[in-house]
């Protein structure tokens, strides 16, 4: 892979806005953001101390892939993705910025993950178990882990802060955070992509069992921000062997949270150190599922 691992950016030219779990975002103008993604991985809300050579081009340049495939549903807020581009002041940063970056436009997120699922996985799984329902929804009886649901469901979430856990919540409870028509649509719009992306997943062998959209405005119009249907995101299934009944192999970060659930650790900072092993198995995994949605290696 050519390019370097970056845990941490240092660009002074520009005032640094925020530094969140893999994010570094920059203040370029009145109208515009740097956002930078890092190698830093993030799990159960912790920052890890070993990053996934990679991770952040590879998030990076997946979001940028849906984001082009859905611009006939909706606008999203880039405004440039090469570096050649950018400002002159922006150049002596190239090493940083290289395939893992964006000029975005300043939008005002809306306070609600945007979530769909499937397929039954992770807490829905839990849920379910416990009582037959997945956030609210009564399902069917009789199904099993990984089984995929009768349609797609929007299940949304509150936006946690550094450090805290997102909260499930109801559409009711979320049209009263963002409003009754921008709720709905927003709802529409992450299940209409849903459907988009499993349907070419699939015949690229990956089964998405889900994921979750970030919606801001900008303008006064509803605009698709943040990253997209990556492996950080969503939850990636090799198609291939696919049964309901068990957990399954995946292409996104679920093979090291189940090695941290195995740790004597309590989910609080300082996480446990990855072993290599864990570290190339993961990076390998984000690599897979970037050759098969694109066709293209990093």
């Amino acid at each position: 892979m050519r390019y370097p691992v970056i845990t941490r950016t240092d660009i002074p030219a520009f005032p640094l806005l925020s530094r969140g779990k893999v994010r570094d975002m920059y203040d370029i103008d009145d109208e515009t953001l740097l956002i930078v993604t890092t190698d830093r991985m993030s799990a159960f809300d912790v920052i890890l101390d070993d990053p996934i050579p990679g991770k952040g081009v590879i998030l990076n340049q997946l979001t940028l892939f849906w984001m082009k495939r859905f611009a006939h549903l909706l606008p999203n807020h880039i405004k440039e993705s090469d570096i050649d581009r950018y400002p002159a002041a922006l150049q002596p940063y190239r090493e940083q910025l290289e395939g893992r970056s964006v000029l975005v436009r300043k939008a005002r997120p809306l306070p609600v993950e945007c979530i769909v699922r499937g397929y039954l996985a992770g807490s829905g799984w839990k849920s379910y178990r416990a009582d037959g329902t997945l956030c609210g929804y009564t399902l069917p009886a009789g199904l099993e882990e990984s089984s995929q649901l009768p349609e797609p469901l929007f299940t949304p979430s509150t936006k946690a802060g550094m450090g805290d856990h997102d909260e499930n919540i109801s559409l009711e409870r979320a049209e009263e955070i963002c409003g009754r028509d921008t709720a709905r649509r927003m709802a529409e719009l992450a299940l209409a992509m849903y459907r988009e992306a499993s349907a070419y997943a699939r015949q690229r062998g990956i089964i998405i069992a889900d994921t979750k959209f970030e919606f801001g405005m900008v303008d006064g119009r509803l605009t698709l921000i943040d990253e997209v249907l990556t492996p950080d995101s969503s939850r990636f299934w090799p198609a291939a062997g696919y049964s309901a009944g068990h957990g399954q192999p995946c292409f996104d970060k679920q093979y090291l949270r189940d090695w941290l659930e195995a740790q004597p650790w309590g989910k609080t900072p300082p996480a446990p150190r990855l072993p290599a092993e864990v570290t190339a198995v993961t990076a390998q995994k984000y690599q897979e599922a970037y050759r098969l949605l694109t066709g293209m290696d990093i």
